[in-house]
């Protein structure tokens, strides 16, 4: 999930500052009536229709969806929510039983069955958006219910990662009443059966969530309603959260807004600050005639500098990234850095001659204005920068607002283009398997069997994962091989709030997407 900012998971946290002097930005507390809790952030729902979306949307959809398994405070595995249990009922990981909770509706009355939960994984697979979640759904060969409660999925092949993929918000369990099975929805109106319903939604600006009644899972709301409220930039946000417009900001901070965030003179506020696992990479498109060039790309991975992009752009609030892997989770190696070294012309400019290209190389790269935060504009002219300086490029910088980039990347008209990955779940599996394949979450094809027919279906028979480290080093060795995918940074994760707001260290769930019931307003000091 990209497009796609802890004490957030005991392995992940680096540090939790209060800048409020004496006052704990841990302490218990429950929820004042004093209206809405109204949180901020710079990552706007590019759709209201869970069959659609692989991306940011999904803070959005966990809210006010379900999912047949979901992840409770503090567990980093899924667990039970829509459903009672969940379990692999055969040895080779292939035919996959859930019972549902006795008595399931959707926030309008609707049952939620059996028969909800094919209509909503059918339908993912019927329309499959370009780009959309059918991707995570490759391991899938039928779904069927059997009475009202029971659900079984059948899996073409061995994959121990389904129960995770299940947990994903992309597979939100929908109203066949209000959703088609063959068409997305077109209004703004959702009834799901989440912990909260959507009173009302302004496209990019607000959406307003109140409690739903009817919700039965394992979430324990500490609030009544929330408001989310869309920014363009991170300091017009910021500014909000200062003024008291807002009461929390958790996406889209810029480097700047962190770094003030942390003196001490921001009296009222509190920042929380953990390990994240959300990436930054260039995507080659093989369609370009020069980003298709191996030499050209290795040529490009020969001359980023990461450290510079995270020093100089990010002020050290990000961690230069040498794989795909994100550090912290298994599988997860220093490839580029251990084939390309540090930034080198002259390496580069051999890559090049080797095959014969002697001319400056003229590439177009492109990125999106209002997705990753307000410090993406300013990484592509350091891109730009490092590359021209070299001597070997001739860079040229193009950008659209993310709904039009998104449909740009899709039709494959960006010869090199950002993209930002927020995890779909905690494992390797999910920053490899998404961008390979005929069919993946780029919209530019990438063949690569050997990942794709072996590394990953082994590693999808092992339930431990701590025993696939082996397929998932030889993967990324491919990937540094053929620099198609070329990582730039891991970001950290960022909750700040007012003091009176608490549960911003525990609101983030191990794909980094606010649980927003969480958050509560302490009732007293």
């Amino acid at each position: 999930m990209f497009n796609r900012n802890r004490c957030l998971r005991p392995a992940m946290v680096t540090a939790a500052l209060s800048l409020v002097t004496g006052c704990s930005v841990l302490s218990p507390g429950g929820s004042a009536d004093e209206g809405p809790i109204v949180v901020g952030t710079t990552s706007a729902p590019s759709t209201l229709d869970p069959a659609a979306s692989w991306d940011g949307s999904w803070e959005l959809y966990r809210n006010i969806f379900q999912t047949l398994l979901a992840y409770p405070n503090g567990a980093t595995t899924p667990q039970p929510d829509a459903a009672e249990s969940c379990k692999f009922t055969d040895t080779d990981y292939r035919t996959y039983r859930c019972q549902l909770r006795p008595g399931m509706k959707f926030a309008d009355g609707d049952a939620l069955d059996a028969r909800a939960v094919k209509h909503s994984i059918d339908r993912i697979r019927t329309i499959s958006v370009d780009g959309g979640p059918a991707g995570l759904l490759g391991s899938l060969d039928s779904v069927r219910a059997v009475g009202d409660r029971e659900v079984v999925f059948q899996l073409n092949k061995p994959d121990a990662t389904f129960p995770f993929v299940l947990a994903t918000p992309a597979m939100s369990i929908v109203d066949p009443n209000d959703y088609p099975a063959s068409s997305l929805r077109k209004d703004n109106k959702v009834f799901g059966s989440g912990p909260y319903t959507l009173r009302s939604y302004e496209d990019g600006r607000k959406a307003e969530l109140v409690k739903n009644d009817r919700y039965q899972g394992f979430a324990e709301r500490r609030n009544d309603a929330v408001t989310i409220r869309y920014f363009q930039d991170s300091a017009t946000m910021v500014k909000a959260l200062r003024d008291g417009q807002i009461d929390v900001t958790y996406r889209g901070m810029a480097a700047d807004d962190i770094i003030s965030l942390q003196r001490r003179d921001s009296k009222g506020l509190q920042l929380v600050e953990g390990v994240g696992t959300d990436i930054s990479y260039l995507v080659f498109n093989p369609k370009d005639p020069w980003a298709a060039k191996p030499a050209v790309r290795r040529a490009v991975a020969q001359i980023v500098d990461r450290a510079a992009i995270a020093h100089h752009v990010y002020e050290d609030t990000v961690d230069p990234l040498y794989s795909m892997v994100p550090k912290g989770l298994t599988g997860h190696t220093t490839g580029f850095f251990d084939n390309f070294g540090d930034p080198n012309v002259a390496k580069a400019r051999k890559f090049l001659t080797d095959e014969g290209i002697t001319q400056k190389v003229p590439l177009t790269f492109w990125y999106t204005t209002d997705r990753y935060g307000s410090e993406t504009a300013k990484e592509f002219q350091e891109l730009k920068r490092q590359l021209e300086d070299s001597g070997l490029f001739t860079i040229t910088l193009k950008s659209r607002p993310w709904k039009t980039y998104v449909v740009g990347y899709q039709r494959g008209e960006y010869p090199v283009f950002g993209r930002g990955w927020f995890p779909d779940f905690p494992d390797a599996d999910n920053f490899i398997a998404p961008f390979v394949g005929q069919k993946n979450a780029l919209g530019t094809p990438y063949a690569e069997p050997r990942i794709t027919k072996v590394l990953l279906p082994e590693s999808r028979r092992e339930s431990d994962r701590a025993n696939v480290i082996k397929q998932f080093e030889e993967a990324q060795r491919i990937l540094v091989n053929d620099a198609r995918l070329l990582p730039l940074w891991q970001g950290k994760q960022y909750v700040a709030a007012n003091n009176d707001i608490s549960g911003g260290e525990r609101a983030l769930d191990p794909s980094t997407i606010m649980m927003m019931w969480e958050l509560s307003r302490k009732t007293s000091w």
